[in-house]
């Protein structure tokens, strides 16, 4: 098993991960922290890690990228994308594991994601909206809520685990997204392939919420939408496609309505002491890139592999949909 790690500021919270992978008792685990800032500030933290080793880059690769590099570096039978804030509980990886051995057609999994020191839930994998936005299912909620195994549409990016043959068959991580929505878009690609995600309760992760990139921030707000679109232009059904920029006007609305009460991810933006005439900026932004790239991104709709029906695929997307209202509030 290959973990990687992609890491920026190299931090304590980056030793705190090593650690909880050390306590780890499955055998045979590599972890490979890939260091993006352009510094060399990993090497000092991992190297008293005999299980783990760095790459280093001269500049920020993102993190899709990343966690390729390390796969590159280190093909295994499984592939683990682990945040830089996030650590392991005792047993973890066995049972991600022992889950994924008892069920061949699941492809990926996602474990129980905990927002640090609170006993609530992160994560149980991502829901989907109908216009391509994607959340933290269960974000919030109270971690006894989530205590038991079911499938999830695909795991979360800061805690999950792939299948190598799924990978063989989807590729791995869009490198041109370079943040947010990566895990979105292979779990997508998964889906298209026939494989299924299975959510693990028992592996149980602690994650310091958004302590690498900011809860708000303005490069967040830009890649979100940028990738949300691209996302969409590449693996939503031809129908899907079409009915999307609906909802993504609704869901544009609503954040306004969330942002006038201070809820939601605008306040959140606001309350960082952002300026909230620059997200329709943004949003135009996302838009006006779109068209620029629309060959290519044509280009990879037409090479993306698919093994079910587009029906099939359709009714995966509905059993784990949300609605637009709850990402304005989320």
């Amino acid at each position: 098993m290959t973990v990687a790690i992609p890491t920026v500021a190299a931090g304590p919270r980056l030793a705190q991960c090593l650690d909880a992978l050390a306590a780890q008792t499955l055998a045979g685990v590599r972890a490979v922290v890939v260091d993006n800032s352009g510094q060399r500030l990993a090497g000092e933290v991992a190297r008293r890690f005999e299980f783990a080793e760095v790459i280093e880059n001269r500049s920020n690769a993102g993190y899709g990228a990343a966690v390729n590099q390390a796969w590159r570096h280190r093909p295994a039978e499984f592939l683990v994308a682990l945040n830089d804030d996030a650590a392991m509980r005792p047993g973890c990886l066995e049972a991600l594991v022992a889950a994924l051995d008892g069920n061949p057609g699941a492809g990926m999994a996602a474990p129980r994601i905990l927002l640090a020191g609170t006993g609530r839930m992160d994560s149980a994998g991502m829901s989907l909206a109908r216009d391509g936005s994607s959340i933290q299912r269960g974000h919030g909620q109270p971690a006894a809520a989530w205590d038991r195994p079911q499938q999830a549409l695909f795991p979360s990016g800061c805690a999950a685990i792939y299948r190598g043959a799924m990978l063989a068959q989807t590729g791995l991580f869009d490198e041109s997204l370079f943040l947010y929505h990566e895990d979105t878009d292979l779990g997508l690609r998964g889906c298209w392939m026939g494989w299924h995600c299975l959510y693990v309760p028992q592996a149980e992760v602690e994650h310091w919420y958004s302590a690498s990139a900011g809860r708000a921030s303005a490069a967040k707000a830009w890649y979100v939408e940028r990738n949300r679109l691209r996302v969409v232009l590449k693996l939503f059904p031809f129908t899907r496609l079409v009915i999307a920029p609906v909802y993504a006007a609704a869901r544009y609305a609503l954040h306004v309505r969330a942002a006038l009460t201070g809820k939601g991810k605008a306040a959140e933006f606001g309350a960082a002491g952002l300026p909230l005439w620059k997200l329709p900026w943004y949003v135009l932004k996302a838009h006006l890139q779109l068209i620029a790239a629309l060959p290519e991104l044509i280009r990879q709709r037409r090479r993306t592999p698919r093994r079910i029906r587009t029906l099939q695929f359709k009714g995966i997307l509905d059993r784990f949909r949300v609605g637009i209202r709850e990402v304005a509030i989320h």
